[in-house]
C-alpha cells in the first residue's frame, strides 16, 4: 500500500507512504489516497484526520512525472487532447472528482477537520494538498520545505495551487512563490501564513496529535457544519453568508443533542460529552445491530427512502 489509513478512537492518520519515490502521487497513488479520504469522510466515528508523509525528506514531492512506457508519443497526444475536449464522466479539470465533486481525486475538501504533519518538502501537487485539504498545518522544522515547483519548469500547473494561493496568503508572498519559485522553509511559513507551527522534528506528530484531540473533543456535528460553511459560503457578501449561518445555528440548535449539552454542561459547570447525535434519536444508530447499520447506510445513499 503506498497510501496508509489508520485509525485510533476519534483520530484518521492518512501517511503517503512512497518515500521511496519522495512520496509522489502518481494515478494509482491518488485513487488509494481518494479512497482513504473518503474512508474518514464515511467514518461516523472519526472526528479529525491527521495527514503526513512518511519518512523525513518529503511530505509530498508532487505528481510522480514519469510516463508510462506501453504508451507511445501518437496515443499521449491524443489522450491529452482527449482530456481537453471529450473529458469522461466523472472527471473535473482532467481528473477524477473528488469525494465532494468539486475537487479532484487528491485534492477534496472534506468537510472534517485535517491537520497535516509537514515532515519534509512539500512541492507541487504536495504543496496543492496542503492549500486544498488541511486548514491546520505543522511543519518540522529543518525538514519542511515549500515550493511551487511549476513555473521554472515551463508550467503554470493544472491544480488549484495557484487560485489557493493567492486567496489564503498575501498578494506579494504569494507572487514570490509562483513567480521566482522561491522555497520557503519551515520559520518563514510561519511568518507568511503558509502554516500555522514551526516545531522541532521529533515533536512534529505528537504536536499535530494534540491539536487533532482538541478538534475532536467538540461537537462533531457543528465541526462538520462549521467547515461545510467556510468551503461553501464564506466567499458570500457577508449578508448572504451571515444568513446562511444563522440557519446552520438553528437547525443545530433544535435537531442535535449535542447543542443542548453545551448548555447544560456550561450550566452545570462541568466538562460536556459530545456524542454526535440526533435530539429526539438519542441511541438509535449507536444501538442498532451490524445488520441495521448496513441496512441505514445502504438507504441513505438512495433517494426514494
Amino acid at each position: 500500500m503506498s497510501i496508509r489509513y489508520q485509525t485510533d478512537g476519534y483520530i484518521a492518520t492518512i501517511t503517503l507512504d512512497n518515500a521511496r519515490r519522495a512520496n509522489a502521487i502518481d494515478k494509482f497513488h491518488a485513487l488509494e489516497l481518494a479512497d482513504a479520504w473518503r474512508n474518514a469522510w464515511e467514518d461516523r466515528a472519526v472526528r479529525a484526520i491527521v495527514v503526513t508523509g512518511e519518512g523525513d525528506r518529503h511530505f509530498c514531492g508532487g505528481h510522480d512525472l514519469s510516463l508510462r512506457d506501453d504508451v507511445s508519443d501518437e496515443e499521449h497526444h491524443f489522450l491529452s487532447l482527449e482530456r481537453i475536449f471529450r473529458q469522461p464522466a466523472g472527471y473535473i479539470n482532467g481528473m477524477q472528482s473528488g469525494i465532494d465533486g468539486g475537487m479532484a481525486d487528491h485534492f477534496p475538501r472534506i468537510h472534517k477537520p485535517v491537520i497535516a504533519a509537514v515532515n519534509g518538502w512539500a512541492v507541487g501537487a504536495g504543496l496543492y494538498l496542503l492549500l486544498a485539504s488541511t486548514d491546520i498545518r505543522i511543519a518540522a522544522i529543518g525538514q519542511a520545505n515549500f515550493r511551487f515547483g511549476l513555473i521554472s519548469r515551463g508550467w503554470v500547473g493544472a491544480g488549484p495551487g495557484a487560485t489557493l494561493l493567492l486567496k489564503q496568503l498575501r498578494y506579494v508572498d504569494a507572487m514570490n512563490i509562483l513567480l521566482a519559485d522561491t522555497t520557503v522553509d519551515a520559520e518563514e511559513a510561519v511568518r507568511i501564513g503558509l502554516v500555522n507551527e514551526a516545531v522541532s522534528p521529533d515533536q512534529l506528530m505528537a504536536r499535530a496529535f494534540e491539536i487533532a484531540h482538541r478538534i475532536a473533543e467538540m461537537p462533531p456535528l457543528a465541526t462538520i457544519k462549521m467547515k461545510e460553511f467556510v468551503h461553501r459560503f464564506a466567499d458570500l457578501p457577508v449578508e448572504q453568508a451571515w444568513n446562511v449561518q444563522s440557519l446552520i445555528n438553528s437547525l443545530l440548535l433544535h435537531t442535535t443533542q449535542d447543542a443542548q449539552e453545551g448548555r447544560d454542561s456550561f450550566l452545570e459547570r462541568r466538562d460536556p460529552n459530545y456524542t454526535g447525535e440526533y435530539s429526539g434519536l438519542e441511541g438509535f444508530y449507536e444501538n442498532a445491530s451490524d445488520e441495521e447499520r448496513a441496512r441505514l447506510e445502504e438507504l441513505k445513499r438512495q433517494i426514494d427512502w
